[in-house]
Protein backbone atom coordinates (compact mmCIF):
# COMPACT_ATOMS: atom_id res chain seq x y z
CA UNK A 1 0.00 0.00 0.00
CA UNK A 2 1.37 3.40 -0.96
CA UNK A 3 2.46 5.99 1.55
CA UNK A 4 -0.09 8.48 0.26
CA UNK A 5 -2.93 6.02 0.91
CA UNK A 6 -1.78 5.31 4.45
CA UNK A 7 -1.33 9.02 5.16
CA UNK A 8 -4.90 9.65 4.00
CA UNK A 9 -6.08 6.88 6.32
CA UNK A 10 -4.11 8.39 9.20
CA UNK A 11 -5.62 11.84 8.63
CA UNK A 12 -9.15 10.41 8.57
CA UNK A 13 -8.43 8.38 11.71
CA UNK A 14 -7.16 11.41 13.63
CA UNK A 15 -10.09 13.51 12.44
CA UNK A 16 -12.62 11.02 13.81
CA UNK A 17 -11.05 10.04 17.13
CA UNK A 18 -10.16 11.81 20.38
CA UNK A 19 -6.79 12.35 21.93
CA UNK A 20 -5.72 10.89 25.27
CA UNK A 21 -7.47 13.77 27.07
CA UNK A 22 -10.78 12.79 25.52
CA UNK A 23 -11.01 15.74 23.11
CA UNK A 24 -10.94 15.92 19.31
CA UNK A 25 -7.51 16.49 17.83
CA UNK A 26 -6.89 20.11 16.93
CA UNK A 27 -6.52 20.65 13.20
CA UNK A 28 -3.03 22.04 13.70
CA UNK A 29 -2.01 18.86 15.56
CA UNK A 30 -3.40 16.61 12.83
CA UNK A 31 -1.51 18.60 10.22
CA UNK A 32 1.74 18.24 12.18
CA UNK A 33 1.33 14.45 12.32
CA UNK A 34 0.43 14.25 8.65
CA UNK A 35 3.38 16.45 7.62
CA UNK A 36 5.75 14.23 9.59
CA UNK A 37 4.43 11.16 7.77
CA UNK A 38 4.80 12.91 4.42
CA UNK A 39 8.39 13.84 5.18
CA UNK A 40 9.15 10.21 6.05
CA UNK A 41 7.47 9.11 2.82
CA UNK A 42 9.67 11.52 0.80
CA UNK A 43 12.76 10.27 2.60
CA UNK A 44 11.89 6.67 1.82
CA UNK A 45 11.62 7.60 -1.85
CA UNK A 46 14.76 9.73 -2.04
CA UNK A 47 17.03 7.74 0.28
CA UNK A 48 16.40 4.17 -0.73
CA UNK A 49 18.48 1.42 0.80
CA UNK A 50 19.53 -2.00 -0.46
CA UNK A 51 19.44 -3.37 3.08
CA UNK A 52 16.79 -6.06 3.65
CA UNK A 53 13.68 -4.80 5.41
CA UNK A 54 10.90 -6.75 7.07
CA UNK A 55 7.37 -6.26 5.85
CA UNK A 56 4.25 -6.65 7.97
CA UNK A 57 3.95 -10.31 6.92
CA UNK A 58 7.54 -11.09 7.83
CA UNK A 59 8.84 -11.38 4.27
CA UNK A 60 11.96 -9.53 3.23
CA UNK A 61 11.88 -6.68 0.74
CA UNK A 62 14.79 -5.07 -1.10
CA UNK A 63 14.74 -1.75 -2.83
CA UNK A 64 17.31 -0.10 -5.08
CA UNK A 65 17.61 3.70 -5.11
CA UNK A 66 15.02 5.28 -7.38
CA UNK A 67 13.40 1.96 -8.32
CA UNK A 68 10.25 1.72 -6.24
CA UNK A 69 8.51 3.28 -3.27
CA UNK A 70 9.01 1.59 0.06
CA UNK A 71 5.80 1.23 2.04
CA UNK A 72 5.47 2.38 5.63
CA UNK A 73 4.60 -1.25 6.39
CA UNK A 74 8.18 -2.22 5.53
CA UNK A 75 9.75 0.29 7.94
CA UNK A 76 11.43 -1.30 10.94
CA UNK A 77 13.37 0.16 13.85
CA UNK A 78 16.66 0.24 11.97
CA UNK A 79 15.10 2.14 9.06
CA UNK A 80 13.50 4.66 11.37
CA UNK A 81 16.83 5.14 13.17
CA UNK A 82 18.48 5.89 9.83
CA UNK A 83 15.73 8.40 9.06
CA UNK A 84 16.21 10.18 12.39
CA UNK A 85 20.00 10.25 11.94
CA UNK A 86 19.55 11.83 8.50
CA UNK A 87 17.06 14.34 9.91
CA UNK A 88 19.45 15.26 12.72
CA UNK A 89 22.43 15.75 10.39
CA UNK A 90 20.33 17.73 7.93
CA UNK A 91 18.25 19.94 10.22
CA UNK A 92 19.55 19.90 13.79
CA UNK A 93 23.13 20.93 13.11
CA UNK A 94 23.64 24.69 13.65
CA UNK A 95 23.76 26.68 10.43
CA UNK A 96 27.05 28.26 11.47
CA UNK A 97 29.99 26.76 13.32
CA UNK A 98 29.81 29.32 16.10
CA UNK A 99 26.40 27.90 17.02
CA UNK A 100 24.60 31.21 16.51
CA UNK A 101 22.91 30.37 13.23
CA UNK A 102 19.84 28.80 14.77
CA UNK A 103 18.14 25.57 13.75
CA UNK A 104 15.86 24.68 10.86
CA UNK A 105 14.13 21.75 12.52
CA UNK A 106 14.10 19.28 15.38
CA UNK A 107 14.57 15.51 15.34
CA UNK A 108 12.85 15.37 18.70
CA UNK A 109 9.72 16.93 17.16
CA UNK A 110 9.86 14.69 14.08
CA UNK A 111 10.13 11.62 16.31
CA UNK A 112 7.18 12.66 18.48
CA UNK A 113 5.00 13.47 15.48
CA UNK A 114 5.69 10.14 13.75
CA UNK A 115 4.52 8.21 16.80
CA UNK A 116 0.88 8.70 15.71
CA UNK A 117 1.55 7.05 12.34
CA UNK A 118 3.13 3.92 13.77
CA UNK A 119 0.53 3.64 16.52
CA UNK A 120 -2.12 3.63 13.79
CA UNK A 121 -0.23 1.04 11.71
CA UNK A 122 0.13 -1.19 14.75
CA UNK A 123 -3.58 -0.96 15.51
CA UNK A 124 -4.94 -1.35 11.99
CA UNK A 125 -2.32 -3.52 10.27
CA UNK A 126 -0.64 -5.29 13.20
CA UNK A 127 2.63 -3.75 12.07
CA UNK A 128 5.36 -4.00 14.74
CA UNK A 129 5.56 -0.60 16.40
CA UNK A 130 9.18 0.70 16.42
CA UNK A 131 8.28 2.99 19.32
CA UNK A 132 7.92 -0.07 21.55
CA UNK A 133 11.42 -1.23 20.62
CA UNK A 134 14.11 -0.17 23.13
CA UNK A 135 16.58 -0.01 20.21
CA UNK A 136 14.79 3.02 18.74
CA UNK A 137 17.10 6.01 19.12
CA UNK A 138 15.94 9.02 21.14
CA UNK A 139 16.95 12.59 20.39
CA UNK A 140 16.83 15.50 22.80
CA UNK A 141 15.27 18.76 21.73
CA UNK A 142 17.75 21.21 20.14
CA UNK A 143 19.49 23.58 22.49
CA UNK A 144 17.86 26.98 22.92
CA UNK A 145 18.95 29.51 20.34
CA UNK A 146 18.87 33.26 20.70
CA UNK A 147 17.09 34.76 23.73
CA UNK A 148 13.32 34.82 23.30
CA UNK A 149 12.44 37.36 26.00
CA UNK A 150 11.60 40.80 24.64
CA UNK A 151 13.01 43.90 26.26
CA UNK A 152 10.79 46.40 28.04
CA UNK A 153 12.00 49.04 25.59
CA UNK A 154 10.84 46.96 22.62
CA UNK A 155 7.36 46.43 24.04
CA UNK A 156 7.01 50.09 24.98
CA UNK A 157 8.14 51.20 21.51
CA UNK A 158 5.69 48.92 19.68
CA UNK A 159 2.86 50.07 21.92
CA UNK A 160 3.83 53.66 21.16
CA UNK A 161 3.76 52.94 17.41
CA UNK A 162 0.13 51.82 17.79
CA UNK A 163 -0.92 55.01 19.56
CA UNK A 164 -0.16 53.99 23.15
CA UNK A 165 -3.86 53.97 23.96
CA UNK A 166 -4.52 57.55 22.83
CA UNK A 167 -8.35 57.88 22.80
CA UNK A 168 -8.19 60.40 19.94
CA UNK A 169 -6.86 57.71 17.58
CA UNK A 170 -9.89 56.10 15.94
CA UNK A 171 -8.31 54.23 13.01
CA UNK A 172 -9.62 50.66 13.19
CA UNK A 173 -6.32 48.93 12.37
CA UNK A 174 -4.28 51.01 14.80
CA UNK A 175 -6.78 50.53 17.64
CA UNK A 176 -7.01 46.80 16.91
CA UNK A 177 -3.24 46.29 16.72
CA UNK A 178 -2.73 48.15 20.00
CA UNK A 179 -5.30 45.94 21.71
CA UNK A 180 -3.67 42.83 20.20
CA UNK A 181 -0.25 43.86 21.47
CA UNK A 182 -1.73 44.52 24.91
CA UNK A 183 -3.33 41.07 25.01
CA UNK A 184 -0.04 39.52 23.88
CA UNK A 185 1.55 40.96 27.03
CA UNK A 186 -0.92 38.87 29.07
CA UNK A 187 0.88 35.64 28.11
CA UNK A 188 -1.67 34.05 25.75
CA UNK A 189 -0.53 31.87 22.88
CA UNK A 190 -1.40 33.02 19.38
CA UNK A 191 -4.06 30.31 18.96
CA UNK A 192 -5.68 31.29 22.25
CA UNK A 193 -5.85 34.95 21.22
CA UNK A 194 -7.23 34.20 17.78
CA UNK A 195 -9.91 31.88 19.19
CA UNK A 196 -11.31 34.52 21.55
CA UNK A 197 -14.96 35.49 21.16
CA UNK A 198 -16.51 38.73 22.36
CA UNK A 199 -18.36 36.70 25.01
CA UNK A 200 -15.04 35.56 26.51
CA UNK A 201 -14.33 39.08 27.80
CA UNK A 202 -15.31 40.21 31.30
CA UNK A 203 -13.88 43.70 31.24
CA UNK A 204 -15.71 44.99 34.38
CA UNK A 205 -13.76 42.36 36.34
CA UNK A 206 -10.58 42.84 34.29
CA UNK A 207 -10.48 39.22 33.11
CA UNK A 208 -11.04 37.09 30.07
CA UNK A 209 -11.61 33.36 29.72
CA UNK A 210 -9.43 31.16 27.54
CA UNK A 211 -11.39 28.06 26.57
CA UNK A 212 -9.69 24.78 25.58
CA UNK A 213 -8.18 24.86 22.12
CA UNK A 214 -9.38 21.35 21.31
CA UNK A 215 -12.79 22.52 20.12
CA UNK A 216 -14.16 22.14 23.62
CA UNK A 217 -15.92 25.45 24.18
CA UNK A 218 -18.67 23.71 26.17
CA UNK A 219 -16.26 22.36 28.77
CA UNK A 220 -15.87 23.89 32.20
CA UNK A 221 -12.07 23.93 32.35
CA UNK A 222 -11.45 27.34 30.78
CA UNK A 223 -8.66 29.46 32.28
CA UNK A 224 -9.31 32.86 33.82
CA UNK A 225 -6.74 35.41 32.63
CA UNK A 226 -6.20 38.57 34.72
CA UNK A 227 -5.78 41.71 32.61
CA UNK A 228 -3.74 44.82 33.24
CA UNK A 229 -5.77 48.06 33.51
CA UNK A 230 -4.33 49.39 30.23
CA UNK A 231 -5.25 46.13 28.49
CA UNK A 232 -8.86 46.57 29.66
CA UNK A 233 -8.94 50.11 28.25
CA UNK A 234 -7.39 48.97 24.97
CA UNK A 235 -10.03 46.23 24.60
CA UNK A 236 -12.83 48.67 25.40
CA UNK A 237 -11.63 51.05 22.68
CA UNK A 238 -11.22 48.20 20.22
CA UNK A 239 -14.75 46.91 20.87
CA UNK A 240 -16.09 50.42 20.23
CA UNK A 241 -14.11 50.77 16.98
CA UNK A 242 -15.17 47.25 15.98
CA UNK A 243 -18.87 48.04 16.48
CA UNK A 244 -18.71 51.43 14.76
CA UNK A 245 -16.42 50.69 11.80
CA UNK A 246 -16.56 47.00 10.87
CA UNK A 247 -19.47 45.66 8.80
CA UNK A 248 -19.18 42.17 10.31
CA UNK A 249 -19.16 43.33 13.93
CA UNK A 250 -22.81 42.41 14.50
CA UNK A 251 -22.72 39.24 12.37
CA UNK A 252 -19.96 37.32 14.14
CA UNK A 253 -18.73 36.94 17.69
CA UNK A 254 -15.08 36.36 16.75
CA UNK A 255 -13.25 39.04 18.70
CA UNK A 256 -10.49 39.87 16.23
CA UNK A 257 -11.55 40.92 12.74
CA UNK A 258 -9.48 41.75 9.67
CA UNK A 259 -9.02 45.16 8.12
CA UNK A 260 -11.13 46.47 5.22
CA UNK A 261 -14.20 44.66 6.60
CA UNK A 262 -12.66 41.23 6.18
CA UNK A 263 -13.61 38.27 8.37
CA UNK A 264 -11.81 36.94 11.45
CA UNK A 265 -8.10 37.46 11.88
CA UNK A 266 -5.96 34.36 11.31
CA UNK A 267 -2.43 33.49 12.39
CA UNK A 268 -0.81 34.83 9.22
CA UNK A 269 -2.34 38.23 9.89
CA UNK A 270 -1.24 38.27 13.54
CA UNK A 271 2.26 37.15 12.54
CA UNK A 272 2.57 39.89 9.92
CA UNK A 273 1.26 42.50 12.35
CA UNK A 274 3.89 41.75 15.02
CA UNK A 275 6.71 41.93 12.48
CA UNK A 276 5.36 45.07 10.81
CA UNK A 277 4.98 46.91 14.10
CA UNK A 278 8.45 45.82 15.21
CA UNK A 279 9.97 47.17 12.00
CA UNK A 280 8.03 50.43 12.31
CA UNK A 281 9.42 50.80 15.83
CA UNK A 282 12.97 50.47 14.49
CA UNK A 283 13.71 46.82 15.29
CA UNK A 284 14.75 43.84 13.19
CA UNK A 285 11.51 41.88 12.61
CA UNK A 286 12.98 38.43 11.85
CA UNK A 287 13.56 37.57 15.51
CA UNK A 288 10.04 38.56 16.62
CA UNK A 289 6.95 36.35 16.58
CA UNK A 290 3.68 36.30 18.55
CA UNK A 291 5.14 33.60 20.81
CA UNK A 292 7.94 35.91 21.98
CA UNK A 293 5.48 37.65 24.30
CA UNK A 294 4.78 34.36 26.16
CA UNK A 295 8.39 34.13 27.34
CA UNK A 296 8.38 37.81 28.22
CA UNK A 297 5.16 37.48 30.25
CA UNK A 298 6.61 34.59 32.25
CA UNK A 299 9.77 36.55 33.03
CA UNK A 300 7.76 39.65 33.99
CA UNK A 301 5.68 37.76 36.56
CA UNK A 302 8.56 35.80 38.06
CA UNK A 303 10.71 38.95 38.26
CA UNK A 304 7.94 40.76 40.13
CA UNK A 305 7.52 38.11 42.79
CA UNK A 306 4.58 36.12 41.41
CA UNK A 307 5.04 32.52 42.53
CA UNK A 308 5.76 29.78 40.05
CA UNK A 309 2.59 28.02 41.22
CA UNK A 310 0.46 31.04 40.28
CA UNK A 311 2.23 31.46 36.94
CA UNK A 312 1.49 27.81 36.13
CA UNK A 313 -2.17 28.19 37.13
CA UNK A 314 -2.72 31.25 34.92
CA UNK A 315 -0.87 29.71 32.01
CA UNK A 316 -2.56 26.32 32.34
CA UNK A 317 0.68 24.38 32.73
CA UNK A 318 0.50 21.01 34.47
CA UNK A 319 4.24 20.45 34.56
CA UNK A 320 6.90 22.60 36.21
CA UNK A 321 9.13 21.82 33.21
CA UNK A 322 7.08 24.33 31.21
CA UNK A 323 7.74 26.98 33.85
CA UNK A 324 11.47 26.27 33.60
CA UNK A 325 11.37 26.31 29.82
CA UNK A 326 9.62 29.66 29.50
CA UNK A 327 11.58 31.24 32.33
CA UNK A 328 14.99 29.87 31.32
CA UNK A 329 16.06 32.79 29.17
CA UNK A 330 16.38 35.26 32.07
CA UNK A 331 16.73 32.80 34.96
CA UNK A 332 20.30 33.83 35.78
CA UNK A 333 19.42 37.53 35.84
CA UNK A 334 16.45 36.90 38.15
CA UNK A 335 18.64 34.84 40.48
CA UNK A 336 21.26 37.60 40.66
CA UNK A 337 18.59 40.24 41.29
CA UNK A 338 17.04 38.14 44.05
CA UNK A 339 20.39 37.78 45.84
CA UNK A 340 21.19 41.49 45.44
CA UNK A 341 17.90 42.37 47.11
CA UNK A 342 19.15 40.67 50.26
CA UNK A 343 21.81 43.32 50.66
CA UNK A 344 24.54 42.63 53.23
CA UNK A 345 23.98 39.27 54.82
CA UNK A 346 26.80 39.66 57.39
Amino acid sequence: MSGASLIAELELHLSTTNNRRGRPYQRKTIQAYVNAARSLDRWLTEHATTAPLRTAKGTSARRQAGVAELSFLAVDTATLNRHFRWWYETFDIPKSQDGKGGYTGGTNTQSRNLRALFSYLAEEYEHPNPYQDPKLHNYAAPALGKPKTLSAEFIEDTLRITGNGNPRIRDFETVRDHALLRVLTEGLRAEEILNLRTTDLDLPNATLVVVPLKDGRNTQDGRLIPLQPKTVKALQRYLRARAEQHKLAHKTDWLWLGTRNRSRLLYAGLHRMTKRRAEQAGYEPEHVSPHSWCHTWCDDLLSNGVSGENVMAIRGWRSASMLRRYGADQASRRAVDAVHQLGDRY
